[in-house]
């Protein structure tokens, strides 16, 4: 069958367009183009000069940000995804990783609906940009359009924004497609089972149980929380509490702590670099962090928590530190990713 038609009481010159499809397009935060200066500068100054992540105002920010830390950090950031690059297919691993996902739930959509259903991803930051894949879904015949951000836990600073950059994509189209957007998944039962899946996987290949399983999250401001309202916190906790449920263990065997606090405000507590010294100290030596906020492995996983995190274990005492990856293109967690895509498709597909 054609891509192309027109319409059937149309004549003959009537100009083609593409068959009408539905698009599923995927949004990760984003990731430089390179780890260079200004590949580096680039990027840090889209993703720092976002209100939703910085709210500080223009007058006071804007000189800080321009004149000292994008002056400073592209070089520290580009040493640090210097030391995570993907040498091969010279990209940063979460967009190995996003790219591999995007394949698989296609594949599954694929399988499912036939070529009703296209599959892509966009990146809040960088590249490929939220407009620029929304053009090109338009373009390919989407008139429909599910926007899938993939952080399971909702917050301002990340779901909103990609759903904010989005919206703004879609005001440069004439022929707006349909739109809807997938809320957070921290609570479905098939993304829970997937999570649980891979601790349990990690655990049976470990010679000793560890003593504790830490769960870093993402940290954020708290006034976020007290002042703002933003659900993540409680989001966050809620996750530990249900993988807690789902492996059957005691509540003293896991932790929510959170990591990458910036700035010197208060941020959601306990900060994971020091509570893994607190473990250690206390004679946890042995200890197991896992990453349940992101869907793939990132600069925070592979660098921070692999690095910075496991140091501040090692060097207050701990002994056995085990990194357990995120879910990136596993399985059970594509699968997961294709269910609430299904699910939030009611109406719209068979």
């Amino acid at each position: 069958m054609s891509d192309v038609s027109r319409p059937i009481h149309a004549p003959a010159d009537h100009p083609s367009f593409p068959r009408p499809k539905i698009g599923v397009l995927l949004a990760n935060l984003g990731t430089p183009d390179n780890h260079d200066y200004w590949s580096m500068r680039r990027y840090l100054n889209e993703f720092l000069s976002d209100k939703r992540v910085i709210d500080i105002p223009d007058w006071k920010w804007q000189p800080l940000l321009q004149l000292i830390i994008l002056t400073k950090r592209p070089f520290s950031s580009g040493a640090a995804y210097r030391s995570i690059w993907n040498t091969e297919a010279d990209e940063s691993p979460l967009m190995t990783i996003t790219k591999q996902q995007t394949a698989a739930i296609s594949a599954t959509m694929q399988a499912e609906f036939g070529d009703e259903v296209m599959v892509d991803f966009c990146m809040r930051y960088g590249n490929p940009s939220t407009p620029s894949k929304v053009r090109a879904m338009v373009e390919a015949g989407c008139q429909k359009i599910l926007f899938f951000p993939l952080y399971p836990q909702y917050a301002g600073a990340t779901t909103a924004t990609a759903n904010d950059k989005f919206f703004q994509s879609l005001m440069t189209e004439n022929w707006q497609p349909a739109a809807r957007t997938v809320p957070a998944y921290f609570d479905h039962p098939a993304y829970v089972d997937a999570l649980a899946r891979s601790i349990e996987r990690a655990y049976a290949k470990l010679e000793t149980r560890p003593d504790v399983l830490v769960c870093s999250y993402h940290g954020m401001p708290l006034r976020y929380l007290t002042a703002e309202g933003d659900p993540y916190h409680c989001q966050c906790v809620k996750t530990t509490r249900l993988l807690t449920e789902r492996l059957g263990w005691d509540k003293t065997e896991i932790v929510s702590t959170f990591q990458s606090r910036f700035g010197s405000e208060e941020w959601l507590q306990p900060y994971t670099v020091e509570e893994v010294a607190r473990l250690a100290e206390s004679g946890k030596t042995s200890i197991a962090v896992c990453a349940p906020a992101f869907s793939a492995d990132c600069i925070e996983t592979l660098e921070e928590i692999n690095e910075e995190i496991r140091d501040s274990f090692v060097e207050a005492g701990g002994k056995e530190f085990t990194y357990i990856p995120c879910l990136n293109d596993d399985d059970a967690h594509i699968a997961a990713l294709s269910t609430v895509i299904k699910e939030n498709l009611a109406g719209w597909i068979g």
